[in-house]
């Protein structure tokens, strides 16, 4: 069956449809061309490339002396200059290139790391371990970063936005096991341990009179028969999920020593205050401990109570899409004025709420003054976080936001009429002030001052995936994070290096 086209063409000769070709002069182009001089890396890289300002950063700027005050021997292979490997971590941790092997490549390949590197290419180990050996002093840079975007007057500290992110683990949630689950298979694994032993037991009884027979016939040689590798592997399995337990106990032990202890503490300051003491009578601290003890003694795990093989440190939490996945807390406070985090830190706890004042106290403990208005969601909504939010106001003049539930899309809540009722509780009254103009305005800045910069750390620095395992390699690899973060907005801000004075660290 013929197509027809669709509309009738005259056909077009090869020799009209194309122009013949020309002798055309191009731009000369030698790939063998031998260079007479060596080539700069310097005139390969733009003048305003973020790469020149990490380096000037890092060679004038930023003290480096907690990284240094870590070589202690003078004998050894002769290291990496420290300048270098902070260099590449810097650049790493600001434009989102944070696997170790990656950056090892890109000395090769790019010119921008090729530039901060001088031209060398450590190994991705010698990359890695440098990173977990100075940790603590590379999360020290976070601090250093707040000190020289206050000296452009980047934070101003009038109002500031607190909420938290869930950072994912280096873990699989399929390698975790509940306290439930734990309990039924370590008596499984432990059957099974003392199977094999059973078995083994035989076998190295026939294996040690072969051995002897053999000894006897061709002379010892002094070896042992090994141990079947089925064996090891439970024994090293039943060792885990033991330790898994005990880790678990231990903790519900912490939390409920710490409750009892600060009941205890509140039932002698209420029986202070109706005796008429006005809190002159001291706290009975060996009362507090015993009723700690007790409760320590007593606790018990919840079933469901999870523990990571992995990262014992990780939690099961939910994600801003809905997803459980094995994560860490990652809490920031941020300045309206440039973006600038202020303050930042790691909990293993799911829920924001006992994050609000540690984080608004290291707010003010890094800026040295105290926000003059703080904006929270709903997540950070207790009883215990309103009256500390109305303690805040009065004794160090910050006033706290708290929004105490959610509204529909589109939603909008009545502004409030008349008196305050006397009766009303500090979470009505919360919700009245945040639905006057003034308050609605104010909680309106909220996503717009720290929602972009999750954004920009998910999205430019990859900064969502964390890499180190442990509490503690999680809260240096966030801090490096924030660090980044702002060194990212004192480049943008066109901050030149004339313009910074030294820091110290801190």
């Amino acid at each position: 069956m013929s197509q027809r086209a669709l509309f009738e063409v005259e056909p077009v000769a090869p020799s009209e449809r194309r122009k013949p070709p020309v002798v055309k002069t191009f731009r000369p182009f030698e790939p063998n061309q031998v260079l007479l001089m060596p080539p700069s890396l310097d005139e390969w890289l733009p003048a305003d490339h973020v790469a020149r300002f990490v380096a000037e950063l890092v060679d004038d700027v930023l003290d480096l002396s907690g990284v240094y005050a870590e070589y202690t021997e003078v004998r050894g292979y002769p290291p990496y200059d420290p300048r270098l490997m902070a260099r590449l971590l810097v650049y790493r941790y600001t434009t989102g290139t944070r696997s170790s092997r990656a950056i090892e490549r890109r000395c090769v390949d790019d010119v921008a790391f090729r530039y901060l590197a001088a031209g060398q290419a450590p190994d991705f180990r010698s990359i890695a371990k440098f990173r977990r050996r100075h940790l603590d002093a590379l999360a020290g840079l976070f601090l250093q970063s707040l000190q020289l975007a206050s000296q452009l007057g980047l934070v101003k500290l009038g109002r500031v936005a607190l909420d938290g992110t869930k950072l994912r683990a280096n873990a699989s949630k399929h390698k975790a096991m509940s306290y439930q689950r734990l309990a039924g298979r370590e008596a499984e694994v432990a059957a099974e341990v003392e199977r094999l032993r059973a078995l083994a037991g035989g076998m190295l009884a026939d294996a040690e009179a072969t051995d002897a027979a053999e000894d006897a016939r061709f002379g010892a040689d002094g070896r042992e028969a090994d141990l079947p590798a089925e064996l090891a592997r439970r024994e090293v399995r039943l060792a885990r999920m033991r330790a898994a337990k005990a880790a678990l106990q231990a903790e519900a032990a912490e939390r409920a020593r710490a409750e009892a202890e600060r009941r205890e503490r509140d039932r002698q300051a209420r029986r202070d205050d109706d005796s008429g003491g006005g809190g002159g009578i001291a706290v009975d601290e060996a009362a507090v401990a015993a009723a700690g003890e007790r409760a320590a003694a007593e606790a018990t795990v919840k079933p469901k109570a999870q523990r990571n093989f992995t990262d014992g440190d990780a939690h099961i939490m939910k994600n801003s899409d809905g997803a459980f996945i094995e994560a860490y807390n990652g809490q920031a406070v941020v300045d309206e004025a440039a973006q600038i985090i202020v303050a930042a830190d790691v909990t293993t706890c799911a829920s924001d709420c006992p994050s609000l004042s540690p984080m608004l106290d290291q707010a003010q403990a890094n800026t040295g003054v105290a926000p003059a208005q703080a904006i929270v969601d709903a997540g950070y909504c207790s009883e215990e976080n309103l009256a500390a939010a109305a303690g805040r106001l009065a004794e160090r003049g910050t006033e706290v936001l708290i929004a105490t539930g959610r509204l529909k899309h589109g939603e909008v809540a009545p502004a409030p009429r008349g008196r305050i009722p006397a009766d009303a509780t500090v979470k009505q009254r919360m919700a009245r002030k945040l639905r006057t103009k003034p308050g609605r305005a104010a909680y309106a800045r909220r996503k717009a001052i720290v929602e972009p910069v999750f954004g920009q750390i998910a999205t430019c620095q990859d900064g969502k995936q964390l890499l180190l395992r442990g509490l503690a390699g999680a809260r240096g690899e966030w801090l490096l994070t924030c660090a980044g973060h702002n060194l990212r907005k004192l480049f943008n801000h066109g901050a030149g290096i004339h313009r910074l004075a030294p820091v110290t660290a801190c």
